[in-house]
């Protein structure tokens, strides 16, 4: 049938067309042809945008709260999607007590990432609260990819484990940007213990990583459709640019470091429209590490 623009253009087209060539009894039934297919296409593309932002909510609610605070932690995470749908995404629960955690990306954009968006997320989710250890669980949610029969998309993933009362983190990185701690003195730790992306290697091994959220300490995990966002001239936002960023909103409400984070970077890109879906985790930890 052709797009919107294409219909209305053979409308206009033949429009004028039949102005010039026809006499007005012959254009009529033209007209009215070409009137008809163009409100059907019409009432299609809203029925599909309709479709599309619902689904776009059922990924967005799926990722679970995009804010929570829960004894001395405060959370908050964002997906931004470059289209209507998401292959990034994000997981966050409580399994004993413990506040549980992921960031992933799904390789590709669009429909066809989001359409593993539920199948991964489930996985993990599923794997997370059986074995509690997000290395074990990364393991296991390898191999299941790998034995559904299909040709899966490469998956990135971080997933912690925080003890509420210690502020124990026990997290396995699997191809992932390294996660961010930042601590209340401004030193800065890379969280990259783990493995190799998920989707790509039968029987790979994966390791935990250990950390402590001491109070006052900040926790910011991200995709690549943050560091490789580019700007006019074609350079990157990079890993140098975001610590400046978290450095300089160090000690901020997680949901102000977020949207603090997010706006540097269109800053930065100006008039460069962004290429890749973006997520955004930031958890922090509040109190005095002085007083810990």
């Amino acid at each position: 049938m052709g797009s919107v623009e294409q219909i209305r253009g053979r409308y206009q087209d033949g429009k004028r067309a039949g102005s010039a060539a026809a006499p007005q009894g012959a254009r009529q039934p033209r007209h009215r042809f070409l009137r008809e297919q163009f409100a059907s296409l019409e009432r299609e593309h809203d029925d599909l945008r309709r479709a599309m932002y619902e689904a776009a909510q059922v990924q967005r609610g799926l990722c679970g709260p995009r804010r929570l605070q829960t004894g001395s932690y405060e959370f908050a995470s964002e997906i931004f999607p470059v289209r209507h749908l998401s292959g990034d995404f994000i997981s966050v629960l409580q399994i004993e007590g413990d506040l549980v955690f992921a960031i992933g990306d799904i390789a590709g954009k669009g429909l066809m990432a989001a359409m593993w968006f539920t199948q991964v997320m489930g996985m993990i989710r599923r794997q997370m609260s059986v074995l509690g250890d997000p290395a074990a669980a990364l393991c296991s949610v390898n191999r299941e990819l790998l034995l559904t029969g299909f040709k899966v998309p490469l998956t990135t993933l971080f997933a912690g484990r925080i003890n509420l009362e210690s502020g124990d983190l026990t997290y396995c990185n699997a191809g992932h940007p390294p996660a961010l701690l930042l601590r209340e003195n401004d030193e800065v730790e890379e969280l990259r213990a783990g493995g190799p992306v998920l989707g790509a290697i039968s029987g790979a091994s994966f390791a935990n990583g250990s950390a402590r959220l001491c109070p006052g300490s900040t926790l910011l995990a991200y995709s690549d459709g943050i560091t490789e966002c580019r700007n006019e001239s074609g350079i990157e936002f990079g890993a140098t640019r975001l610590l400046s960023t978290v450095r300089a909103f160090s000690g901020c409400k997680p949901s102000h470091m977020l949207f603090s984070v997010l706006g540097a970077i269109e800053t930065f890109m100006g008039r460069q429209r962004r290429e890749d879906d973006v997520a955004l985790v930031v958890l922090h930890r509040v109190g005095s590490c002085k007083t810990d």
